[in-house]
């Protein structure tokens, strides 16, 4: 065999599928965007690419994927973290509790250590008092609401607090963090040149893919806020010290294999009291960008299940960050769609999907007819039969949603609004075939007691 040969063999999955590599990747986003654009021109619907849209799905999606990535880290050690909710209110209330009084960047790192401190509590829970993982995580998140209710009313509606506009229910308001616009191509100021705005102009003529691309490009590089730059920053580190550095390694080995990391010398509970801490630090991270960015205060209510659709995105990216930051952007696309576009632009949405769900009843029947001529055992038959079952759901439920978009001009506000919900609850349930969670993650471990 020769090395050429080998290295191919090396890439490709013990189960025999090609692995999709980043070209694979970069051809399904570009496909994906020329539809995109093609449902955008026929049912006129300029919100679905705009900048203002793209500015919104970011900064909606970034708390998303700063509680998946909290959830990542913790349960990549073998913890499992439905508490994210709960830290991200802890960081809402310290963040804003200390951004108020000294300045946006010291609330962020005030909600960093409120949540950490959530993640620590989850962690003395699970690892030190072996208590079962979804009853510690939804203590932390019956803790985190209540403390921070109470807190409110006990600091934000007295005294100086309540003299600068806080309350019972809210906090004062927060300075901003300073935003950021590119020169040159978004209008922005190079030095005291002010440089014309040369992509919203392509994006105002409402040309095929051109304008589609302006927008999008327009909505990345005006008026983003330097914590977004931060926290987008956060996914390739991530991705580096849990893959590429011995301490991630020791990380993923405690999720996967306890005993067998203690066998090599690996302190497991230190590990995961340093992975759950992290957690509850992203958690609380995201928390403090609600208030310091998303809204310039803290409120009742703020993360509104931002930490359990959080999890969803880490459930949906398969326990890896790439896969999470692209299900917090589907998220916070869908979002973003009820605060831009509102019914019309879902609307051209569900001509979008039917016509994906029609490319795949396609690949479902090619893959069908390509695994028939090999079905020689009782588990090859039910897997074709099992693609063609998946070709006829995927048709009706296409030939469902285009007879709705034919037969209407929008989509009532009642489903704009659970449209967020709705996809988690899609995506979950279409991602679930494929998932493969870290092996140990939510079970208990107890030093020198190997199986």
């Amino acid at each position: 065999m020769s090395a050429a040969t080998e290295t191919m063999a090396a890439k490709k999955p013990a189960n025999g599928k090609r692995r999709l590599r980043w070209p694979h990747y970069l051809l399904i986003a570009s496909g994906l965007l020329v539809l995109l654009s093609l449902v955008r021109v026929i049912d006129d619907a300029d919100p679905v690419t705009s900048s203002g849209t793209v500015s919104a799905s970011l900064r909606l999606a970034v708390p998303i994927f700063l509680a998946g990535l909290g959830g990542l880290w913790s349960e990549r050690s073998g913890i499992i973290n439905i508490g994210l909710e709960g830290m991200m209110i802890l960081g809402t209330w310290t963040g804003a509790w200390a951004g108020f009084q000294w300045g946006p960047w010291i609330g962020v790192l005030f909600g960093i250590l409120g949540g950490a401190l959530g993640g620590l509590l989850h962690a003395i829970a699970t690892v030190s008092f072996g208590v079962d993982h979804i009853v510690s995580g939804v203590a932390i998140n019956i803790l985190g609401l209540g403390l921070t209710q109470f807190l409110a009313g006990l600091i934000f509606a007295t005294g100086e607090a309540k003299a600068l506009g806080g309350g019972p229910r809210q906090s004062p308001p927060v300075d901003p963090i300073m935003t950021l616009t590119m020169p040159v191509l978004s209008g922005g100021k190079l030095g005291g040149w002010q440089s014309p705005d040369w992509l919203g102009s392509l994006e105002d003529r409402h040309w095929f893919l051109a304008s589609d691309l302006a927008g999008i490009l327009r909505g990345l590089t005006s008026d983003m806020s330097l914590l977004t730059l931060v926290a987008l920053l956060l996914v390739p580190l991530s991705f580096l010290v849990l893959w590429k550095t011995p301490f991630g390694l020791r990380i993923r080995s405690c999720g996967e294999d306890p005993y067998a990391a203690e066998s090599l010398g690996v302190n497991v509970y230190r590990m995961k009291y340093a992975a759950v801490i992290i957690s509850g630090g992203f958690s609380g991270l995201a928390g403090a960008f609600l208030v310091t960015v998303a809204a310039p205060l803290f409120q009742d209510g703020q993360t509104n299940g931002r930490g359990f659709i959080g999890l969803a995105a880490m459930i949906f990216g398969n326990w890896r960050p790439g896969g999470l930051t692209a299900g917090s952007l589907l998220f916070g696309y869908t979002d973003a769609m009820n605060v831009r576009g509102g019914g019309q632009a879902v609307h051209a949405l569900l001509l979008f999907v039917a016509i994906l769900l029609i490319g795949v009843a396609i690949w479902q029947a090619l893959r069908a007819g390509k695994l028939r001529p090999q079905a020689a055992t009782d588990l090859a038959r039910r897997e074709v039969r099992n693609a063609y079952i998946g070709a006829v759901l995927a048709l009706a439920a296409a030939v469902g949603l285009l007879a709705w978009f034919l037969l209407s001009d929008a989509v009532p506000g009642e489903l704009v609004s659970f449209t967020p919900h709705l996809t988690t609850l899609l995506v979950l349930s279409l991602a679930s075939q494929r998932l493969r969670m870290p092996a140990a993650n939510g079970l208990r471990y107890r030093r020198g007691e190997a199986r």
